[in-house]
């Protein structure tokens, strides 16, 4: 039977014939690989020999110029106890054929596999045979359900666990209090203890030793299993009760499930953030359908469906304000404390809570394009990252079982050469359980997930772990300033004419050469003109950071910079008028007529400064970092504005071509977090260390973003380095105290100085020491 892999991918890119014959080739050139390409389905059929992996196929279809479609799927995983167990999932995914990357996350119990092809049955099934399960996660609520619904029934089960294991355990220490207690009844109650309830810690050993692994199931499984055949065989010899460690096995059994269930209680803590966000959206929605307005579940709506909201209802998609005005809380999906006030034409977010008025809304965005589904899957995104030195400790977590051991064995041999074979059997029992891989698994996922967590909370979204360890770098901090640290509404405020212009008529002239535009400064004069008459636009270019040339009513114009003006041969006029206006950071725009060359005029435009702009940039600079404003404004204007804010560096009249380049000479300088809104912002923030994208910016803006601020408040931009650095400290504690507790706590135990239960409850505070340290960042609050 033919074993070879058969992957179906998608291609992108393919507009013919020529282009599926380069595909095809592409692929046949890589050694065994054999490839069908089908342009009507713009599929490949690929047979994929062993050996090879799926990202070869990637990378040789990108250098023939196209791109192969990639799958995700999520899944639960159950049956992780420690970051050994994880690290055998990740490997057993990545093993299927046509998967290029899985990230598993021991904090939430949940895989991210990417790749070519993937099936569901064929990732569950490696799972399966890694010795865990897998439960696909296909959206948003069924994700919700899934996670609520097995984490309860979980707790639940574990906790009854926990009490019937204390329950049985209790009497073994009777004779620690001076009561009696049988040696038999001890045995009963001990073998009730160690293959009833601690029965889990032999099946997932097995699991381990089959799979060529271990894991602290494990540990737990040969340490207590040392101590009570010990203590059988001592029974059996005759021994009286006092000479039997029962009691110890039965204690650590106990201890180790009381750790893993309050730690999974505060792991579970950790991700409220995505448990809040899942919970917004309501599940039915008014719907205006000929001529009634019908209750039906949220899955019915569709874009442009006309929804009606009612007092205190949530709203139930992403709309445009259409009738009625009033106020939204917008708070858990921005983090504005205050409502925002709403009025026909603004845009409403799925999830806010209407305020006192009745609204109606046309839909523009429903399921994964939604906002709210958008920042779900960003902070899931998150959160199922690995930070760069997790990989470390993945690396440490792979030889650590091991190494344990290798420990405990040579505890017991050094013991029983000195003659004391009974104290070494106790000394190996205490390595093996007092050794953590948990904590060392927990300590970066925990913190990331808190931290991400709270982050969201207050209206920062941030994308990854790379994000995360790049901020907390952070030493300069670039501006953009239209949009940024301005409002983004300019408005016209003083029109000069040059002699014999009317002020009407050069505006005219302008609101007609700028109506083909879309810049912010256009719409500032078409807002001013409106209602105006104003003559035909015939002919209009746009010339990126300078201005625009056009052809209104057979008269050639040019708008834009003293340089655009220059070139075209227009005589420089008004330069006086012209630097007043700039040194009050007024945005001044030239108008001239090139048949023949003259100034007409100028209109100044001015765009208000964001409400705390200045105390932001000032936090920022107390902080020890260096802030600079990089625009593409004249430079009395960018001055006049910098010096407003209190700037270091002020880089003006820099063209969005040239602000990447600007970056990446002040990367010279340290770590560089490049802060912006616009599409012309995005090569920049992309050549930045970081880049961050103020609220209300474009898609573009986002996507080259590692962090997206919810709202256009500058002062978010210190409260997004702020929990980076929050985090990141955590992430470093949690590293060094769970490398601490072992490098410390396993000679101690080997040496006999620690009993298996003192190491027992040792080993369970671990774990919880190192979760519960990470829920402190729940505490954490924006200063803005």
């Amino acid at each position: 039977m033919d074993q070879t892999p058969h992957l179906t991918v998608r291609v992108e890119g393919m507009t013919c014939a020529t282009c599926a014959g380069r595909v095809e080739k592409a692929l046949t050139r890589l050694p065994g690989v054999g490839a069908s390409v089908n342009l009507a389905t713009e599929t490949a059929d690929v047979t994929l020999p062993a050996g090879l992996e799926a990202s070869a196929l990637d990378t040789a279809v990108a250098e023939a110029g196209y791109a192969l479609g990639h799958d995700r799927r999520d899944f639960a995983i159950t049956g992780m106890t420690c970051a050994t167990c994880a690290g055998r999932v990740e490997r057993a995914l990545t093993a299927v054929p046509g998967v290029l990357g899985v990230g598993v996350n021991l904090a939430t119990h949940r895989a991210e596999v990417t790749g070519l092809d993937l099936h569901p049955a064929a990732l569950i099934g490696a799972v399966r045979d890694a010795g865990y399960d897998a439960t696909l996660l296909t959206g948003e609520a069924e994700q919700a359900r899934a996670l609520e619904t097995a984490e309860a029934r979980r707790d639940r089960r574990e906790a009854l666990t926990v009490l019937l294991s204390a329950l049985l355990t209790l009497p073994l220490l009777a004779p620690m209090a001076g009561l009696p207690l049988s040696p038999w009844v001890a045995l009963g109650l001990a073998t009730l203890v160690q293959f009833g309830i601690g029965g889990r810690f032999y099946l997932a050993g097995f699991r381990a030793v089959r799979a060529g692994t271990g894991n602290m199931d494990l540990l737990v499984a040969l340490g207590t299993s040392a101590a009570f055949g010990l203590s059988l065989g001592r029974l059996l010899a005759g021994t009286s009760a006092a000479g039997t460690y029962f009691e110890a096995a039965s204690v650590v059994i106990t201890l180790v499930l009381t750790g893993r269930w309050l730690e999974a209680r505060a792991r579970r803590a950790t991700g409220g953030a995505i448990r809040a966000l899942m919970a917004l959206r309501p599940e039915t929605a008014r719907i205006e359908r000929d001529a009634e307005v019908l209750d039906l579940p949220i899955a019915a709506v569709a874009t442009g469906d006309i929804l009606r909201v009612l007092p205190g209802e949530r709203i139930p998609a992403d709309g445009t304000l259409i009738s009625g005005a009033g106020t939204v809380d917008e708070s858990l999906m921005t983090g504005e404390s205050r409502p925002v006030a709403k009025a026909p034409g603004d845009a409403l977010i799925g999830g806010s809570v209407n305020g006192p008025a009745m609204l109606r809304l046309r839909v523009t965005a429903v399921g994964a394009a939604s906002t709210l589904a958008r920042i779900i899957a960003l902070v899931a995104h998150a959160q199922a990252a690995k930070a760069p030195v997790q990989r470390v400790v993945d690396q440490v977590a792979a030889w650590f079982v091991p190494a344990v051991l290798a420990a405990a064995a040579v505890a017991f041999l050094g013991w029983a050469a000195a003659g004391m074979a009974a104290h070494g059997l106790l000394a190996a029992v205490s390595v093996l359980v007092i050794a953590c891989p948990c904590a060392l698994g927990l300590a970066t996922p925990t913190a990331l997930i808190a931290g991400t967590g709270a982050a969201a909370r207050a209206g920062i979204l941030i994308r990854d772990a790379a994000a995360l360890e790049q901020a907390h770098r952070v030493r300069v901090v670039v501006f953009d300033k239209t949009g940024t640290l301005t409002e983004g509404r300019p408005s016209v405020t003083e029109i000069l004419p040059a002699r014999g212009i009317e002020p009407a008529a050069l505006l005219a002239l302008a609101a007609a050469a700028q109506s083909g535009s879309e810049h912010p400064l256009a719409r500032a004069v078409l807002a001013r003109a409106a209602g105006q008459p104003r003559p035909e636009l015939t002919a209009f270019t746009a010339i990126a950071g300078s201005g625009l040339r056009a052809e209104v009513a057979g008269q050639p114009l040019v708008i834009g910079t003293p340089a655009l003006l220059a070139e075209a041969g227009v005589p420089p006029a008004m330069e006086a008028e012209a630097a007043a206006l700039e040194a009050q950071g007024r945005t001044v725009m030239r108008i001239a007529a090139l048949d023949p060359p003259r100034l007409l005029g100028l209109i100044a435009v001015a765009d208000a400064l964001r409400p705390g702009a200045a105390a932001a940039v000032a936090r920022l600079r107390a902080s020890g970092l260096r802030t600079v404003l990089l625009t593409g404004d004249n430079t009395p204007t960018a001055r006049a504005v910098g010096d407003a804010l209190g700037m270091d560096e002020i880089h003006a009249e820099v063209l969005p071509g040239e602000k990447a380049a600007e970056v990446a000479r002040l990367r010279t300088l340290g770590t560089v977090a490049m802060v912006g809104d616009g599409v012309n912002d995005a090569p920049a923030l992309a050549a930045a260390d970081i880049g961050i994208a103020i609220g209300g910016g474009s898609e573009a803006a986002m996507a080259a973003s590692g962090i997206t601020l919810m709202r256009a408040d500058p002062a978010l931009v210190a409260d997004a380095l702020a929990i980076s650095r929050a985090t990141w400290n955590k992430i470093r504690q949690n590293l060094f105290w769970a490398f601490f507790y072992n490098v410390v706590g396993i000679p101690l135990a080997a040496l006999g100085w620690l009993n298996p239960m003192l190491a027992g409850a040792a080993m369970a505070f671990s774990s919880v020491s190192v979760v519960s340290n990470a829920l402190l960042l729940r505490r954490w609050r924006p200063d803005a």
